[in-house]
């Protein structure tokens, strides 16, 4: 039984299909997503991101289910570091003014809503405008 428990926990060690595991390959300079983003690509940069972090297995880690464990459970440790690297990724595939505003942010959930927060807004205005030309 101890064995079976032990062998799950080491799973994020040498299982690619399992969220918590980091190829020893991966490093947290990697871009991972070009052009950086900025008002008028963020929904491609957004999509490309996404598509990159699903090959990895990460995409959890942005989309925010993927949560934390407590403080006490064995993977704790195991979940922070992925996070961190999830994190640095997304702030070296960023424009230097953008990764400044979110350098202080605590977990890649927390970037990435506000990025599509602030990022989203503007498409909407966007639309506004072309239906304004449609209509005239």
């Amino acid at each position: 039984m101890a064995n079976s428990i032990q062998l799950a926990l080491a799973d994020h060690l040498v299982n690619p299909a399992n969220p918590l595991f980091l190829h020893p390959g991966e490093n947290p300079a990697l871009v991972l997503v070009t052009p950086l983003p900025f008002d008028n690509n963020f929904p491609q940069w957004k999509h490309n991101m996404l598509v990159t972090l699903e090959t990895k297995n990460k995409d959890q880690f942005v989309l925010g289910t993927l949560t934390c464990p407590n403080l006490f459970d064995p993977l704790h440790k195991a979940w922070c570091c992925c996070n961190k690297m999830v994190m640095s990724w997304l702030a070296h595939s960023m424009a230097p003014s953008i990764r400044q505003s979110v350098m202080w942010i605590e977990s890649a959930s927390e970037i990435w809503r506000d990025l599509c927060d602030r990022f989203s807004h503007g498409d909407k205005f966007r639309i506004v405008d072309l239906q304004e030309e449609l209509q005239n």
